[in-house]
């Protein structure tokens, strides 16, 4: 197998390993037929009478199929919003078992086109919200929560409309917010998130099973948080829209629901009705990638599943990683020039801040590999792209082809050794999605970009567009990029270097 076929295998089991259906067995069983209860992860929830079923997110499909699996009849009702084309696309890959089967007692409502908010997802909210609102003391509520879930639980504070919220959330995120920052602002400004739907269901028992697509898996974050007491105030939304001045561009709506809004987080103890439980993460795909390229030889090293900031820096990173390795099999791992190469990749990640990250210890750990063994470098996170063209792409696909020209221009002053060395990279989206394209990711050599220049394609020039997906399409026919369709689940990013000596002629 060729590099590139190990690293889309490494991808691929990665995803494997997060698929709903397989996370929902591990965690959920439905105990007893007198008194039943809901065992979520060993807790024990009763069933006194009936047993609600909401959910939102890209991975709530596979997530809802195998909930309505285990719960049986005891399952009254269920809605959940997930996103537009996934049935047809799961049925397509022949990925039956992630759909509902007929005369499901779950309504399915699609919407969030491009991973945005649109009228289709604000229906799904407002039954949801009705769901919710329409429960008592005796019922339990299970929730089904994943990545994407923010933009497929549109509910915004009236007088504020959808068109103006989702304009605002594109103005943060063309200024290079990241995922953080937008779902501040988003559960600020909307009746569900920040806990809202936790509050509508009371006196319910609420037990949520949530899939993290935020690094560090943070509560009250992921899909903003529906289900979680909110940690941010109204002053936080303030500050974030001031960072990016936009504190004087507001409609007039969102100004009424921000001066109206209270200035303290809503305090915990409304949550005791509350149960949030997270069933699966991107340490769970990492950890699987790492056994899996370990059993086809590779020496594996996980970087950090809280891969983050300016993709331009996070490129940067990766270079001299790559170039570092590199010097090891060219056996210049220790002297000048390796030197410089460890010291600019502590100024790098000093720089980005990468929550957990402990580089002079990984640094260390690499450098004890040896150069017998072809090496592996396994991440996941989720970058940030500042838009400053009009081109069409995704932070996975701009990732890769930042990656591939540093490598070019590395190769280019001779004075690095990446041309002794067989090297793909690959950047892709868990949730197959990138941007708005329909490929998850993209691959990158150091010789792609020379290739291209052979073409008359002009890298930086893309790049100056933020023109990814472009670039990558046009060139040998899109071979370098990752479609692999919506593949119903989402842990954020991730991010396989493999590297081995060039074998000699």
């Amino acid at each position: 197998m060729s590099l590139r076929e190990h690293a889309l295998f490494l991808f691929r089991s990665a995803v494997g390993t997060v698929q709903p259906a397989l996370m929902l067995q591990r965690a959920v069983k439905l105990q007893g037929d007198g008194c039943p209860q809901l065992l979520v992860k060993g807790r024990a929830f009763p069933v006194k009478r009936d047993l609600y079923l909401v959910g939102f997110g890209k991975a709530v499909l596979g997530m809802a199929a195998a909930a309505e699996e285990i719960l049986g009849d005891h399952l009254v009702r269920g809605i959940i919003n997930v996103p537009l084309g996934i049935q047809e696309s799961l049925q397509r890959a022949g990925m039956r078992e992630m759909l509902l089967k007929p005369h499901s007692k779950i309504q399915v409502i699609e919407g969030a086109k491009n991973n945005l908010p649109d009228p289709a997802a604000l229906k799904g909210a407002v039954a949801i919200q009705e769901l919710a609102e329409g429960l008592t003391a005796d019922d339990l509520l299970l929730v089904l929560i994943s990545g994407g879930g923010s933009a497929l639980l549109p509910a915004p504070i009236p007088p504020i409309l959808l068109e103006e919220k989702e304009k605002l959330t594109k103005m943060l995120a063309s200024q290079g917010a990241d995922i953080r920052e937008l779902n501040i602002v988003r559960k600020t400004l909307s009746l569900l998130k920040g806990g809202g739907l936790a509050r509508l269901a009371h006196p319910a028992q609420v037990v949520s099973l949530i899939l993290s697509d935020v690094i560090g898996d943070p509560l009250d974050i992921i899909a903003s948080g529906p289900t979680a007491a909110s940690s941010h105030s109204v002053q936080d939304c303030l500050q974030i829209l001031t960072k990016y001045n936009l504190l004087h561009n507001l409609p007039k709506s969102v100004e009424t629901v921000l001066s109206s809004s209270p200035t303290k987080p809503t305090a915990s103890e409304d949550y005791s009705h509350v149960c949030n439980i997270i069933i699966g993460s991107n340490t769970l795909a990492l950890d699987e990638a790492k056994r899996q390229a370990e059993g086809l030889g590779y020496a594996t090293l996980i970087l950090s599943t809280a891969i983050c900031g300016e993709v331009g820096h996070v490129a940067m990173l990766y270079c001299q990683l790559i170039q570092l390795v590199c010097l090891g099999f060219a056996s210049l791992g220790e002297g000048p020039l390796s030197d410089a190469v460890r010291g600019n990749l502590l100024q790098l990640a000093a720089e980005l801040a990468i929550p957990g990250l402990n580089l002079a210890e990984f640094l260390q750990t690499l450098r004890e590999l040896g150069p017998e063994r072809p090496v592996c470098i396994l991440a996941g996170g989720e970058t940030t792209v500042q838009l400053q063209g009009s081109g069409k792409g995704g932070r996975n696909q701009e990732l890769a082809l930042r990656v591939g020209l540093g490598l070019h221009r590395a190769q280019a002053t001779e004075v690095s050794p990446p041309g002794r060395c067989e090297i793909v990279f690959l950047s892709a989206g868990t949730d197959g999605q990138d941007g708005p394209t329909e490929a998850a990711g993209a691959f990158c050599s150091p010789q792609m970009v020379a290739e291209a220049l052979r073409e008359g394609l002009d890298v930086e020039a893309f790049l100056r567009n933020n023109d990814s997906y472009t670039f990558f399409s046009q060139f040998q026919g899109g071979h370098h990029l990752l479609v692999t369709g919506l593949t119903g689940t989402n842990v954020m990013d991730i991010q396989a270097i493999l590297i081995r000596a060039m074998k000699r002629s």
